[in-house]
């Protein structure tokens, strides 16, 4: 093989890689989703991992977007003030938090608390033969062990970002009606003129996406896991990294062209 040949299948073994996982990823996706179509369904498992994913996901959720909304009123403010628009505060502190930073923080805080545990959980299955197991009594995995999960996830995550839109925007109206001098019906009142019913829908679109997203590769990486505890490991590392990257490019592609008018 001639030194350009193997450079050229360096090259070219990256992206060949990457498309081959895609590919992999929206075949598991469609697998999962055709059975979920088909009794039977598992109840308890579904109201379980939307117990893990919603409830219990919570609080974090909620600390972030209540600094992250805080920490935009006074970076909005200090910005603002070198061209006397202070007033915007309000407008730009809610649109900030209800079309970008809330659902993106929040896909980001809960892809690493579960599509890690997602993943880790089923890895072990697999280098234990669980999973055989289950073929053995007749069980599907995929009904079992996916489905519940994705559509859990899928679901639960616009609950989870409606809650820390609200919890963003209240950081923000203490920041500013505590520290920059805002009167709380002002705040209120520019807060609820500039919110439009397509930045809410936006919001809640990429949320559902998102939290599909990062079961999705919970799923895959774990299912694909093999060489026992080590192979654990790598398999939930590359589910976090997999759901970051994925749902910041979802989060891009979403905005500029769904939303981007």
């Amino acid at each position: 093989m001639t030194p350009l040949v193997t450079l050229l299948a360096a090259i070219g073994r990256g992206p060949l890689t990457l498309l081959a996982d895609v590919g992999r990823m929206a075949t598991l996706a469609a697998t999962a989703l055709g059975r979920a179509a088909r009794p039977p369904w598992y109840l308890v498992q579904f109201l379980e991992q939307m117990l893990l994913m919603g409830w219990l996901s919570l609080p974090v959720v909620g600390l972030t977007a209540l600094f992250t909304g805080a920490a935009l009123a006074q970076q909005i403010w200090v910005g603002g003030s070198r061209f006397n628009a202070e007033s915007t505060l309000p407008a730009i502190t809610v649109i900030g938090i209800v079309r970008e930073l809330g659902p993106v923080l929040a896909g980001l805080m809960v892809a690493g608390r579960c599509a890690s545990a997602i993943a880790a959980e089923i890895a072990t299955m697999k280098v234990t033969e669980q999973l055989d197991a289950l073929v053995t009594l007749r069980t599907d995995p995929y009904r079992y062990l996916l489905a519940p999960r994705l559509l859990a996830a899928t679901l639960t995550l616009p609950l989870l970002v409606a809650v820390a839109n609200v919890i963003g925007v209240l950081g923000g109206f203490l920041v500013a009606t505590t520290r920059l001098d805002f009167s709380a019906a002002a705040y209120l009142s520019g807060t609820a003129r500039y919110l439009e019913w397509e930045d809410v829908r936006s919001s809640l679109i990429k949320a559902a996406v998102f939290g599909f997203i990062l079961a999705l590769a919970g799923c895959h990486h774990g299912l694909r896991a093999s060489g026992g505890a080590a192979g654990v490991g790598r398999a939930t590392t590359d589910a976090v990294v997999t759901a970051f990257v994925l749902i910041l490019l979802a989060n891009l592609v979403i905005t500029v062209a769904v939303f981007g008018r």
